[in-house]
């Protein structure tokens, strides 16, 4: 692959921080940060170009949270400063580096996505009859950033552009991942090397997608895997021979810790397509897809959550239909009208002045 060069001028060009001033502040207009920063937009975008050109640029602390979804998540929100630097260079080197990404990863990509994903799992599972799914323990806190940054330096050769991503990489809070040794590793080596990206984090999307982007290739081209895909760490292969799959699942193991990862120890299974199989919140068959059950479980509580803040005047109506859309919008991909029907016909937003319901 020819390295990419000349994106520098591009990158720090006042149109690319305007564009990517627009583009990091959808949906989050009223946060004090992004109103702040609107106000005095022309000045704070010509301070921002100034700083990227003269290398003074530096990120500022990230705000950590906590999400609970199935499991705690910790996620760490960029000051709003620095996601506009985020946009602006993924503007510049996502696309064209995006062209040499297998067709079969998934996550955060045009055109693809969830349900994307699924579709092409579920006509693979029509013609194969076991399926291999495997995930990497601790993937965005175990990331490598020595690692990182050298598969970057193989795809551009922008040294601007690569200094910026070195501080982007190493602002970002550190991951703390259990300590593993590799071959070759000293008593030392797991304290020595930085590691661990944000989840939450325009870049780190990118990242995940390209810290990976070599075990997809070697897959695709050595191991001549065709009904392979990915989305983010989550990697699915099919074959009818379970044989294969295992030594597949061997070459996997071997190839990522060439990567300082590691395939997580009880989600690495080879299985029955006709037994269904658990992913990316649904459970498929080669003939029917359901919606996996906590998902259905998660939505009524928050639906409950949300009647009791609309009831008492801390949530618009507005933002309970967007809600519950985006639900609908990820369910209707299963076979679900019963159960979205049982959960909106208990759902009734009341308040002093009148009362609204919330339709399947």
């Amino acid at each position: 692959m020819k390295r990419l060069g000349d994106i520098w001028p591009q990158l720090t060009s006042f149109e690319n921080l305007l564009r990517a001033y627009h583009k990091a502040r959808r949906g989050k207009r009223r946060r004090p940060g992004v109103a702040e920063f609107g106000l005095t937009l022309e000045p704070e975008l010509l301070s921002l170009q100034r700083e990227l050109q003269d290398g003074s640029y530096r990120p500022g602390n990230y705000r950590l949270f906590t999400i609970y979804e199935r499991k705690p998540r910790i996620i760490a929100a960029a000051p709003f400063r620095d996601r506009v630097v985020h946009h602006a260079v993924m503007h510049c080197i996502e696309p064209p580096l995006d062209r040499t990404f297998i067709s079969n990863s998934y996550a955060c990509r045009r055109g693809k996505g969830v349900h994307a994903a699924v579709d092409r799992y579920q006509a693979w599972a029509q013609t194969y009859r076991y399926v291999l799914k495997m995930d990497v323990r601790q993937y965005f806190p175990s990331i490598d950033h020595d690692l990182l940054k050298e598969k970057l330096r193989r795809r551009l050769k922008d040294r601007p552009v690569l200094d910026l991503l070195d501080r982007i990489i190493e602002g970002a809070p550190g991951g703390t991942p259990e300590a593993w040794y590799f071959p070759d590793d000293d008593l030392f080596t797991p304290l020595e090397r930085r590691v661990g990206i944000p989840i939450g984090n325009l870049a780190s999307q990118f990242f995940a997608n390209l810290y990976l982007d070599d075990l997809d290739h070697d897959l695709k081209q050595v191991l001549h895997v065709r009904p392979y895909l990915r989305y983010v760490d989550d990697m699915v292969v099919l074959d009818n021979d379970k044989a294969r799959l295992a030594d597949i699942r061997a070459a996997v193991r071997d190839r990522l810790a060439a990567d300082r990862l590691r395939l997580h120890p009880h989600k690495a299974h080879i299985t029955r397509v006709a037994n269904g199989l658990n992913l990316l919140g649904y459970v498929v068959y080669p003939d029917q897809r359901r919606l996996r059950n906590d998902n259905g479980h998660r939505f009524a509580r928050r639906l409950r959550r949300m009647a009791k803040a609309y009831r008492v005047g801390r949530l618009e109506w507005a933002n309970v239909v967007a809600s519950a859309q985006s639900w609908i919008g990820h369910a209707k991909h299963a076979d679900t009208e019963g159960l979205r029907r049982v959960i909106f016909s208990q759902a009734v937003f009341t308040r002093e002045t009148g009362q609204e319901a919330v339709s399947a």
